[in-house]
């Protein structure tokens, strides 16, 4: 993946494990989130009471060599791969994030994103507090640990905070006693959890629940709280929220692995429908259907399902190359696409091209894209975004440009189609985004489509 929307963050954890390999469990359990994030990972882990951790820059494999997760030996854990949507790249905001407070450690881990965070962390500072990172993760915890001061339980300390957090997230905790999951009132960012024999398991994806075999029960719901400790499993819910959720559409446009499942719905088959809805609403014919690696692909088999047009690979992948949203310039962005992305000339030459991809940003890789297309002597390129024009920045933790970098926000169809030298230029409809994930038992967030956000 290549693209110039990024990711944001994976969680994983387990309680109750039988053994103390709770780390090398969620060593796996990140592994097979590492696509989430690639900027930094982190394991905390339990043991008599106390808490022990190591995070680290780096993918997981290179941060936890074995014998750190012999150190970390505990039942329970939680575990965070990390792209950063608030706050540098730096070693300070790797997660998890870890506070002594008066019952002892408590450590937590995020996915999403929240928005007021900088006038809430000034907020804190006013009262005396202060800050070792720039993530609004820890302007989480600091706000639930203050108000914990003012509850009997942390339950309520978190239904007390939630009112304040104007974003998207998905959390994982650890107390002296308690591991607790929650998400925020809409929904928007995934978590499930599973049984592995005894144990529970959390993560942002069933694909880490299959890595390391546990059976998948449930979606966390929106707005829900629960906490698992020795006396057993319970489930608060904040109110109001919304019982169907507001889903992170992406999830399954980009983001997710295709093995994993949201609410029902596979991400592979889901954005097969993408393609077979863009054949819907489009209809149009060509000699060969080609999809950009690896999202865009899968669109593009469903397209050539519902079309007949046959479909070819397109482009042969570097994997090695390192992705190109962390370039720091354009001119490098570009050559790390040419490095990464070059088209099979085989199954494109003098041919009339559909490229579908998963969705266009910028504009400036798809752009890259159709030069690289018409080099290698396409007679003609059709692009196709299975996502519908993303004219709004995301806040719930995905990091889009400003609105103003978005192509969609301020160019027409016809002008993104000259932009970026395509013959012809197609996207799918929030309606027909929507009839393609009509399988899956909840709510979708567009916001970065037509501004409607749920927060």
């Amino acid at each position: 993946m290549f693209k110039e929307l990024n990711e944001e963050c994976g969680v994983f954890g387990v309680y109750n494990l039988s053994t103390n390999d709770a780390a090398k469990i969620t060593y796996y359990g990140l592994m097979a989130l590492q696509h989430r994030g690639q900027e930094s990972a982190g394991i905390a882990v339990r043991k008599d009471g106390d808490i022990l951790f190591y995070k680290d820059q780096g993918l997981v494999q290179n941060v936890f060599e074995p014998h750190i997760l012999n150190f970390l030996n505990g039942t329970d854990a939680i575990g965070h791969v990390r792209y950063s949507t608030t706050g540098a790249s730096i070693p300070e905001n790797a997660q998890p994030i870890v506070r002594n407070y008066k019952e002892g450690k408590i450590c937590l881990v995020h996915n999403g994103n929240i928005k007021n965070s900088d006038e809430l962390k000034e907020e804190l500072e006013n009262q005396g507090m202060f800050f070792t990172s720039t993530t609004d993760s820890e302007i989480i915890l600091a706000l639930i640990m203050r108000n914990r001061l003012k509850t009997e339980t942390i339950q309520e300390a978190i239904l007390q905070t939630m009112p304040v957090l104007k974003g998207g997230y998905s959390i994982l905790m650890m107390t002296k006693r308690k591991f607790i999951a929650f998400t925020d009132p809409f929904g928007i960012r995934p978590l499930c959890y599973g049984k592995l024999g005894d144990a529970y398991v959390f993560a942002s994806e069933t694909c880490a629940l299959d890595t390391v075999k546990a059976e998948f029960v449930r979606w966390v719901e929106p707005g829900e709280i629960i906490t698992i400790s020795p006396k057993g499993f319970s489930s608060t819910k904040y109110e109001p929220r919304d019982e169907k959720g507001k889903f992170c559409s992406f999830e399954f446009i980009y983001f997710s692995r295709p093995d994993s499942y949201h609410y029902g719905l596979n991400v592979y088959q889901a954005r097969m429908n993408l393609g077979r809805e863009l054949f819907y609403e489009h209809g149009v014919n060509a000699d060969v259907v080609i999809g950009v690696p690896e999202s865009g692909t899968t669109a593009a088999i469903g397209y050539y399902k519902a079309s007949g047009i046959p479909f070819s690979q397109g482009f042969v992948r570097n994997s090695y190359v390192g992705r190109t949203f962390i370039k720091p310039g354009q001119d490098h962005r570009k050559i790390s696409v040419d490095l990464k992305l070059l088209p099979l000339k085989e199954n494109i030459e003098g041919k009339e091209v559909i490229m579908i991809d998963d969705s266009i940003v910028r504009g400036t890789t798809t752009k890259n894209i159709v030069k690289l297309l018409k080099k290698s002597g396409a007679k003609k390129v059709i692009v196709m975004s299975s996502a519908p024009p993303i004219k709004y920045s995301c806040f719930y933790g995905i990091d889009t440009p400003q609105r103003e970098h978005l192509i969609a926000a301020t160019h027409s169809i016809e002008e993104i189609r000259q932009e970026i030298g395509a013959d012809e230029l197609y996207y799918l409809s929030i309606e027909g985004m929507l009839k393609a994930f009509k399988d899956a038992n909840c709510g979708f967030c567009t916001a970065c489509y037509d501004g409607k956000y749920p927060i």
